[in-house]
């Protein structure tokens, strides 16, 4: 079971999924996992997604997680996915306007991890190396004794995403993957975040030095839509959108660049996730 608490500590979620314990713990589950993620059945499942039959599946699912639509754009949806990566309303969310501050960049449950000597860090019971995200051992040795934030979003999220400080992008780099999901049960199965598929860019940003943000796909469609916003980026400009599919998004950030927020860090170090909104304070440039 995996545990969520908000700012003030109190336990907001229980996570415990079934019917993914199932999939990646028995043998016909797993069988049954390959067919749910080949290319096959992500095409079919993501063009019935995109049809307008597939409106027929909004008010059951705004009803089961509790949306609340007074928040988003009032519109009408075309189809699941127009729905599935909904704009919010203006004023839904407020970007923290301290320049020393590191901003979530979206919805989410946060876990922050110190890159050690080993460049390692857990993800739910599975161990992970900024070599394996990045596939690159120059560039992870570059953030060495910095931190690797993961960003865990769950279906009822919000599913859109922002850059977290004015900067310059470089050129976006795509590490195609199996799509497996990124709930806490399949790390007991799987190296979740090593086969899925996941996009990033380095950053230079004005207040943390250079950084990565990267996108991290899920099981079943699980597109990542990043936009072109060209080279010179605001903190706060949209970056993207996931469509159907729980995501991820993670930050790796520099040694002494970021430190994160006492409470973040100590929920992380006890396997507790924080719940934390798109624009909310998660870390601050240390002082001196």
């Amino acid at each position: 079971m995996s545990l969520v608490v908000d700012r003030k500590g109190n336990i907001v979620e229980k996570e415990q999924d079934r019917i993914l314990k199932g999939l990646y713990g028995t043998v016909p589950g797993r069988f049954l996992l390959k067919l749910l993620v080949s290319p096959a059945v992500s095409k079919l499942t993501g063009a019935f997604l995109d049809s307008g039959l597939s409106r027929a599946l909004i008010p059951g699912f705004v009803r089961r997680h509790s949306i609340d639509m007074a928040q988003c754009e009032s519109r009408e949806y075309q189809s699941y996915n127009d729905f599935f990566t909904r704009k919010l309303a203006k004023g839904a969310r407020t970007l923290d306007a301290c320049p020393g501050a590191l901003v979530s960049p979206c919805d989410s449950r946060v876990s922050v991890y110190p890159i050690d000597g080993e460049s390692g860090f857990p993800i739910k019971n599975t161990r992970y190396t900024v070599d394996s995200l990045l596939r690159s051992h120059r560039l992870a040795a570059e953030f060495m004794g910095g931190y690797v934030w993961v960003f865990r979003l769950c279906v009822e999220d919000y599913h859109r995403y922002i850059y977290v400080d004015d900067g310059r992008v470089g050129e976006a780099v795509r590490i195609p993957g199996v799509l497996h999901t990124v709930n806490p049960v399949a790390g007991d199965r799987y190296p979740v975040y090593k086969e899925n598929t996941r996009e990033y860019c380095l950053f230079r940003s004005r207040q943390f030095g250079r950084m990565v943000q990267m996108e991290v796909g899920a099981m079943l469609v699980g597109k990542i839509r990043n936009h072109d916003r060209g080279r010179r980026v605001r903190r706060g400009w949209e970056k993207g959108r996931f469509e159907y599919g729980g995501s991820t998004v993670i930050l790796i950030t520099g040694k002494d660049k970021v430190l994160p927020d006492a409470d973040i860090r100590s929920n992380s170090r006890l396997g507790i996730e924080t719940k934390v909104r798109l624009g909310e304070r998660v870390g601050a440039k240390p002082l001196g």
